[in-house]
């Protein structure tokens, strides 16, 4: 038999980071907490938790976690039909973890997950990550659902298409000027800086493939802030892939232009969530779908 007091010590240690505020949260001493985890990890003879400043979960730590949010959400269900189970004097929210791309939470993605939290009491846990490699949380049982790029269902998920998220590269009317003074040419796009995410971020490579036909190394800036791409390409710093949403007014009114006018890069975006757990987050793909669709291509 699982023992659940232990395992809920150790999703709380991965959720608030620390021995300490995972026995605060469950009303208990640390020892307490260190006892049960150091039980149930020489009873299953793995380690359970990375210690450290936060505290995180092995792999195996991880699929313990994810058992204990599917309890989590089967409690609440059970609870709302039957509340005379629930224990009052210590209510114990659920906390999902769900993965998704910086651009979508900047965008359309904050929206919608606003909505599931407001009606349903769940608590959100949001892992970034590029959104070609959020798949591989969802491999490793980090998480229950994840926005991805990947349209084959990865194991044990089920997989809703949500559409595509366009990129204009674009750059202050400044920045072309003195960089692209006879167009977007390779020389030219060898010497102009970009702004670029981080060491996971391929759009600029892709947006230059699709333009030039190959590949070309380039300066970058390194800026990991959906927001702060938009600003730094105001700012004249360098050139970048923008969310279509978060530049569509400053192309209107001129304080940013396209590199290449009308040369867009789509990214076809993906809902994938744990076939467990998909009748539990059913509200959540219903809102975030219908929330795509009105803000995707």
């Amino acid at each position: 038999m699982i023992d659940y007091p232990a395992a809920r010590a150790v999703a709380m240690i991965v959720q608030t980071g620390s021995f300490e505020k995972a026995a605060r949260a469950l009303n208990i001493t640390p020892s307490a907490v260190s006892q049960r985890v150091k039980l149930l990890e020489e009873r299953l003879g793995t380690v359970l938790i990375e210690r450290g400043t936060p505290c995180t979960a092995t792999e195996k730590g991880a699929w313990l976690c994810r058992h204990v949010e599917h309890v989590g959400m089967l409690e609440k269900g059970l609870m709302e039909h039957l509340p005379g189970l629930a224990d009052t004097a210590s209510p114990q929210r659920v906390t999902l973890n769900i993965a998704t791309n910086a651009d979508s939470l900047g965008t359309w993605f904050l929206p919608a997950i606003s909505e599931f939290a407001r009606n349903t009491g769940y608590l959100l846990n949001i892992a970034l990550d590029d959104e070609d490699h959020t798949a591989d949380w969802l491999r490793r049982g980090r998480v229950l659902a994840a926005v991805t790029t990947l349209p084959t269902p990865v194991q044990g998920c089920q997989t809703t298409a949500l559409g595509r998220l366009r990129y204009h590269a674009t750059a202050s009317p400044e920045f072309v000027a003195r960089h692209f003074p006879r167009g977007v040419t390779r020389e030219a796009m060898s010497q102009a800086p970009a702004i670029t995410f981080n060491h996971k971020d391929t759009l600029q490579q892709d947006w230059i493939r699709q333009v030039l036909g190959g590949t070309v190394d380039h300066p970058t800036h390194w800026l990991p802030s959906t927001q702060g791409f938009v600003a730094a390409s105001l700012a004249g710093m360098g050139w970048a892939l923008n969310p279509a949403p978060l530049v569509r007014d400053h192309l209107s009114a001129g304080r940013l232009v396209e590199l290449v006018p009308g040369a867009c890069l789509d990214r076809a975006l993906y809902w994938q969530v744990n076939r467990l757990a998909a009748r539990d987050l059913a509200p959540l793909t219903k809102s975030i779908i219908a929330t795509a669709r009105r803000h995707l291509e």
